[in-house]
Parts: structure tokens; sequence; C-alpha cells
């Protein structure tokens, strides 16, 4: 009787968890869309997406064009994929078939260290150290600049591409890769023509699962970017992310006016963009991890 009640419970309160989350995610799409969407009786989704004038605050003819700002980050996820995602696949690949059991106990939580330092750290390091170093070395007048913003967030995206695709190499079955050594096949040659082929789906979601973690990052690109609503001529100029734009902004606002409305209909875009990317990653590449 005993264990009955206290089954009832747990299946009651894990019940309840997931109807919390729940809610809490159909009560974030619902806040940020009902706020957003009355901006498009305004000013049409085409001016909205592909307006190149970000002048919010003008008096007397305001625009409210994101596609700088999205062209922002898009590339600075881009050059944080370019440094995430070779240093990811080789650390992944380094703790999954190279290192002894020793070694990968001490190297496996070093990466995923990386993962636990708040972004405001991140921001901080960035900021304080690495933009002042870029800009003494390469005799910049500033180093908040998409190549600093990229080195930073390439390092924040790193232990998610690490540790998902050290879980799809070590879900490789072992008889592929000693039916590859029998057959005379090097460790290299088995590491690099079978094992990470029969592992691309796993590690293809992982980019795709840092893709979206880099995109909705707000912190970094706030501090290290440079704000700068323009198309970057080089890597060295500053840039505006859609983030950025949301966090620097909003304090500036009058609840509900077209700053506002406008705001929110970023944090829509920011939205959909990651949705997809995540679903896409989910139900076509970590396919099998759904099961």
């Amino acid at each position: 009787m005993v264990m009955q009640v206290r089954e009832k419970a747990f299946v009651g309160i894990t019940h309840t968890a997931a109807l919390f989350s729940l809610a809490a995610v159909f009560g974030i799409i619902f806040s940020v869309f009902r706020e957003g969407i009355p901006l498009f009786c305004t000013i049409s989704i085409g001016d909205f997406i592909f307006g190149s004038a970000w002048y919010p605050t003008h008096a007397e003819t305001p625009q409210f064009g994101v596609l700088y700002l999205l062209i922002g980050s898009l590339l600075v996820t881009l050059g944080a994929l370019m440094i995430a995602v070779p240093l990811g696949l080789g650390s992944a690949i380094f703790i999954s078939e190279i290192a002894t059991p020793r070694l990968k106990e001490i190297a496996k939580p070093i990466v995923e260290l990386l993962a636990a330092i708040p972004s405001v750290v991140y921001g901080l390091f960035g900021m304080m150290v690495l933009a002042p170093f870029v800009r003494e070395l390469i005799n910049l007048n500033t180093g908040l600049n998409l190549f600093s913003t990229s080195i930073i967030l390439g390092l924040m995206v790193l232990p998610i591409i690490s540790s998902m695709s050290e879980d799809a190499l070590a879900n490789v079955p072992k008889q592929l890769r000693e039916a590859s050594l029998a057959l005379g096949a090097t460790s290299w040659e088995t590491i690099a023509k079978v094992v990470v082929p029969a592992a691309r789906r796993g590690i293809v979601g992982s980019v795709l699962q840092g893709f979206g973690r880099a995109i909705g990052e707000t912190m970094v690109v706030l501090m290290v970017a440079g704000g700068s609503a323009q198309i970057p001529k080089s890597i060295f100029d500053s840039i505006r992310p859609l983030t950025s734009t949301i966090a620097a902004e909003m304090g500036e606002t009058v609840i509900g006016d077209l700053h506002y409305r406008v705001l929110f209909a970023i944090a829509g875009l920011l939205f959909i963009i990651t949705f997809v990317i995540n679903l896409v990653a989910d139900l076509v590449f970590l396919k099998r991890k759904v099961k």
C-alpha cells in the first residue's frame, strides 16, 4: 500500500514537472509573439527583414530594418563555428579514440568546464584581455570587432560540439573498428575512414546545436562586438547582432510603442531561427538519439 502511494506520488510529481516545463515554454512563446506581432500592422514583414536602415528612435521617420543586424548575427555565428568545429571535433576524436582511460578522465572534464563558465566572464575576458591584445597586435583602432567576438563565441560553443561529437563517436559499434583493423588499416585510417563517417549524423547534429547556441548568445556580443549596425568590410570591423540590439535598447523603450514592438519582433525572429535549427538537428541528424 505504501509503495503504491509512493509510486503514484512520484508519477504525479514528474507529470507536474513536465507540464510546468511545457507551460513555461508556451508562456514565453506567447508573450514574445503577442508583443511583437502588432508591429506588422505598421510595417511589412519584408521591410522588417530586408530593410537596411536601423533608426528606431528617429523623431520623424523611424526605420526598423534588421537586415544588417541579421547579417551580423550570421557572420559572428559562422566565425564561431569556424573556430569551434575543428577544435571540438579534434578534441572529441582525441577523447573518444586516442586518449587512455586515465587521460580521458582528465581531458573530458576540462573541455566541459568551458560550458560552466558564465557568459559575462567570457565577455569580460574578451573586452578587457582579448580585444586590447588584438588591437595592439594588428594595429587597429579597436579590438571590439567580428574577429574577437568569433573567438570568444567559438570557445563557448566548443564544449557543445566536443561533448556531442564524442558521444556520437563512442556510439559507433566496436565491430566496425575491429573489422577495419583486421583488414590491415592503421588506427588513423580507421578513425578517418570508418569511425568519423559512421558518426557523421551525430557530428553534424552537434554543429547545428552549436549554431543555435552561438546565434542566441547575448552578453558576449553585447560586450565584444562593438555595436555598429553595418555590413562589415573585414573581419576586424565592428558589428551589431540581433541579440545585442535587444539587450542594449530595451531599457530605452516605452512599453507599447513601435521601438518596443520591434525588439519583441526581433526576439520572435531569433526564436524562429533557433527553433528551426534545433528541430532539424533533433529530427534529422540526431534521430537515433531521439529514439
